[in-house]
């Protein structure tokens, strides 16, 4: 039993947080309406994971860096832990994105007139 996989998913989701609320991007800005997003990701993309489990799409696989604790037949725990890394990491990058665009475009000389 490993928890290599775990734990990187842990360290990843830390730094995503932590750019996250540095630049005030989703949680940053209104926290109780992103764990509100987040939750609503989550419980998507786990209906979704066992809705594909269940149809025979999906299978666990067998690695050597999971912990091996599962939380439903071909669930293991890892996969809420990634889909809400997944979650977060989306709304930072699409934020950011619209932040940095938003910026550009201020930035950019309007027409000019001529006089």
């Amino acid at each position: 039993m490993s928890t290599i996989y775990l734990l990187c998913l842990l360290a990843a989701s830390a730094c995503v947080v932590a750019v996250d609320l540095r630049f005030r991007l989703f949680l940053g800005r209104s926290w109780r309406q992103a764990l509100l997003v987040l939750a609503a990701g989550l419980v998507f993309f786990l209906v979704w994971d066992l809705v594909g489990i269940g149809l025979g799409i999906f299978a666990r696989g067998d690695g050597p860096y999971l912990t091996g604790v599962m939380i439903a037949p071909e669930l293991p725990i890892e996969e809420p832990v990634f889909l809400l890394f997944l979650c977060e990491v989306t709304m930072v990058l699409v934020l950011g994105a619209e932040r940095l665009l938003r910026r550009a475009a201020s930035r950019r000389p309007g027409p000019r007139r001529r006089g």
